[in-house]
């Protein structure tokens, strides 16, 4: 089961990096949460924000696995405790692989390795356009689009 997508952004791979990593702007892309991680090779990362569990929910815990500033960066994901009960045996790999194209930057998304009968396969497989959507337009306008969430 791998989810692939592949869009093209009117930014530099630099700025597209920064909206993955930088608490301003994951706070907007991302529903007020903050990746928290060193991003060094092994290392913890959690997505942080208001939630279920408050202001300090853990929506997605995992490991990095690779992180090249402004070209890759790779890691494994868990849903948060406040999801499943069985949340740590719950899992996935993203890869999101940043080149320059032109003046522009191509960004693929990979998302693979699910663990068998990981209940956010589908809900993640719907999402992932609308976010990806949303990171091309955010890099694009300085804005964010209407969901409706």
């Amino acid at each position: 089961m791998n989810l692939q997508f592949t869009i093209y952004i009117d930014a530099s791979p630099e700025k597209v990096w920064s909206l993955f990593t930088s608490p301003e702007h994951t706070r907007k892309l991302y529903y007020d949460c903050v990746l928290r991680s060193t991003f060094q090779e092994g290392a913890a990362l959690e997505y942080v924000g208001p939630g279920n569990d408050g202001p300090e929910t853990v929506h997605i815990y995992g490991t990095v696995l690779h992180c090249e500033p402004g070209r890759q960066f790779s890691y494994i994901e868990h849903p948060g405790a406040t999801y499943y009960p069985n949340h740590a045996e719950l899992s996935c790999r993203v890869t999101y692989t940043l080149e320059p194209f032109g003046a522009c930057t191509k960004l693929t998304l990979l998302n693979d390795e699910w663990s068998e009968g990981h209940p956010g396969y589908q809900k993640t497989a719907d999402v992932w356009p609308m976010l990806l959507s949303d990171i091309k337009t955010y890099a694009e306008t300085g804005k964010t689009l209407d969901l409706g969430w």
